[in-house]
């Protein structure tokens, strides 16, 4: 599976930074991250699975998006790269990280952790299901139906960045909502192992998002032994978005730390 990315090139001999967005997102959910590097860093900006451009599937799994991101730094010839993901794309590069650890020089995770989650979303799922595509007019209506179910402003326009109207003016929305509530309960888990990267690794966390708490810190050093963490403070899940140019100087400071 061919996965759509984006591709912001500095220069030849410059490093590789890839970025992947989380659930329900696309690659421009980073493009804050990616503006601030892309005069230093080669940057992929990845569509998963199920979301954005990318291909719609049978059900979402990590594995398959981990393939997806091989074959695209093997069609580059990228032996090494850096990778951030926030969110469901945190658990992507952690993935990767553990299946590939000699292609990483740098895993940055964003307010997420390796394990099971419980049920989360199902008032977002509520509220997309709750939209009638078929008879909207305009996003404003879309915005109403929505916000019977979700209730945070915030919320309700990260999702509707992924609605959008095609050439024959059907809305249709971009992620792949009944395929992503088929899967959810692969998306929530997180497969046991005994792989461990042992490379540069930083945990950020937003200090009013419940995502990465401290009973969970065991199953990072499990898998991530080197993993250092910061605490952006006055943030919730959405870290990168509320305090930028306080998330874009804590990567900085990761990716110029010496890779092992």
């Amino acid at each position: 599976m061919s996965l759509h990315f984006k591709l912001s090139e500095a220069q030849k001999d410059s490093p590789w930074l890839v970025l992947v967005h989380g659930l329900f997102g696309s690659a421009d959910n980073l493009a804050g991250v990616k503006r601030h590097f892309e005069s230093t860093y080669n940057i992929i900006s990845i569509d998963l699975p199920d979301h954005g451009q990318s291909p719609w599937t049978n059900g979402f799994t990590l594995e398959a998006a981990v393939t997806g991101v091989v074959e695209i730094l093997d069609n580059y010839q990228i032996d090494k790269a850096a990778f951030l993901g926030h969110s469901l794309g945190g658990k992507v590069v952690m993935q990767f990280a553990l299946l590939n650890p000699d292609r990483v020089s740098h895993l940055i995770v964003a307010d997420i952790a390796p394990v099971k989650y419980s049920h989360s979303h199902q008032a977002v799922f509520d509220g997309l299901k709750n939209v009638p595509l078929d008879a909207i007019s305009d996003r404003k209506e879309a915005q109403v139906a929505l916000s019977e179910y979700v209730k945070e402003p915030g919320v309700q326009q990260f999702l509707l960045k992924s609605l959008y109207q095609t050439d024959s003016n059907e809305w249709k929305w971009r992620f792949n909502v009944d395929g992503l509530i088929a899967s959810y309960s692969r998306i929530l888990d997180w497969p046991q192992s005994n792989l461990t990267f042992t490379g540069v690794t930083l945990f950020i966390k937003g200090a009013e998002s419940d995502y990465i708490n401290n009973s969970y810190r065991k199953e990072i050093a499990k898998y991530f032994p080197s993993a250092k963490a910061h605490i952006i403070e006055g943030t919730g899940h959405w870290l990168h978005a509320e305090k930028p140019s306080v998330f874009n100087a804590i990567v900085a400071r990761t990716l110029e730390k010496t890779a092992s």
